[in-house]
């Protein structure tokens, strides 16, 4: 019995050569931006004073 891949995987992987690192760097840029504002708000809370 031969296993084939499915089509839409294999689309799915000719279309990701074609496209290059954009997407990821794009993926990569957005993950940062918001591990930044929930390290920024983590540390920030911290010193919020209730006077």
């Amino acid at each position: 019995m031969e296993h084939l891949p499915e089509p839409w995987l294999t689309e799915a992987a000719s279309a990701a050569q074609q496209q290059g690192a954009g997407n990821l760097l794009r993926v990569v840029l957005i993950v940062m931006v918001v591990g930044c504002v929930l390290t920024a708000w983590f540390l920030l809370r911290g010193y919020k004073r209730d006077d």
